[in-house]
């Protein structure tokens, strides 16, 4: 365990706050002697997976416990699926390789999304006409009250749009501890409907394309429009797309004829990243945050020496204008800390 221990490296926004104490474990025996000294200490503990979905804006008087259980399974469970387990700390486009390179269908459309698989389940993390729960079968978590172990199925997770128990009245409860995701082995379902898969296979010259194909399309994209937090610090997409009543929708639509929408039923979709570009942020810079110059859903350590509370208050500044000129309340999908 170490004291007054910088977590600079353990979050893709890179801001340097210290934690009061810090420890690294590697298994589960490890981590239920940390979450005891927490509890014997009554410190306030804070878990770290890839550190992509966070947001730090102070320093934190408490454990932080670096998660870092390691491990891949299989286990066959027809002539088609497969059932792959991996451990928390693996990291999450890693597994989508490994899956890829076993020729196993169901990852590919959630290539190169940052962070470790501990935390996929979390935010129902999805891109590109896939999400976790559509491939999910359970999770394994600590309870953080009495040390159990505990499965959580499909069910018991209550997957919403970048949402689950996790976040909501568990939230603070688990930590989880390995996911199992049942993939395909030959019957790929191939999804290349969402977004601009399709044109960039086009570009790519493929007509029939594999998982491969798909895999390598999205990684295409989203490098092409996503900053790398090892370049420029940032936690990926900063706000949730906000879905809002379709008579809400249609009334905008009036005012701004050119504003996109994904209706499901009497709801509709409405990309962030759009409604924040119309308010003038896309590559607009305060201080040392800035909306990225790509892709102005993306907030970004623009200096390198942004704080969690400069970094906090530009997306204020940024929900604040959108809803000034929509009517539409963003919510953050990064975590604050």
């Amino acid at each position: 365990m170490q004291e007054n221990f910088s977590l600079q490296p353990y979050n893709t926004f890179g801001v340097d706050v210290n934690a009061k104490y810090f420890i690294e474990v590697q298994t589960i025996d490890e981590l239920k002697k940390a979450v005891l000294y927490s509890k014997d200490h009554h410190l306030s503990v804070l878990f770290l997976g890839g550190g992509s979905n966070i947001l730090l804006t102070k320093n934190f008087d408490g454990l932080a416990i670096k998660l870092s259980l390691k491990g891949i399974s299989e286990e066959d469970l027809s002539e088609n699926e497969v059932l792959v387990t991996a451990k928390a700390g693996e990291n999450w486009h890693e597994l989508v390789l490994y899956s890829l390179e076993k020729n196993y269908g169901g990852l590919e459309n959630l290539s190169l999304i940052p962070g470790n698989v501990g935390t996929s389940p979390m935010q129902n993390i999805g891109a590109y006409g896939t999400e976790i729960k559509d491939i999910f079968v359970s999770c394994t978590v600590l309870d953080l009250e009495n040390l159990e172990i505990k499965i959580f199925g499909l069910e018991d997770c209550r997957f919403g749009y970048r949402d689950s128990i996790f976040k909501q009245e568990g939230k603070g409860k688990y930590v989880i501890l390995e996911v199992s995701f049942k993939l395909t082995k030959k019957n790929h379902h191939i999804k290349t409907e969402y977004g601009a898969i399709k044109t960039e296979l086009e570009n790519l010259g493929i007509t029939n394309p594999t998982i491969q194909d798909v895999s390598k399309a999205v990684i295409n994209i989203r490098q092409s429009k996503l900053p790398d937090p090892n370049v420029i610090g940032n936690a990926g997409s900063f706000f949730k797309n906000p879905t809002i009543p379709l008579t809400q929708f249609e009334e905008l639509k009036q005012k701004f004829e050119n504003i996109p929408g994904y209706p499901n039923g009497d709801v509709v979709k409405v990309p962030a990243g759009w409604l924040i570009e119309q308010c003038g942020w896309k590559g607009k810079q305060i201080g040392n945050a800035a909306s990225h110059k790509l892709q102005a859903l993306v907030i970004v350590n623009a200096t390198g020496n942004a704080t969690g509370k400069e970094i906090f208050d530009f997306s204020t500044e940024i929900i604040r204008s959108v809803e000034e000129k929509f009517g539409i309340t963003l919510e953050r999908e990064v975590n604050i800390i």
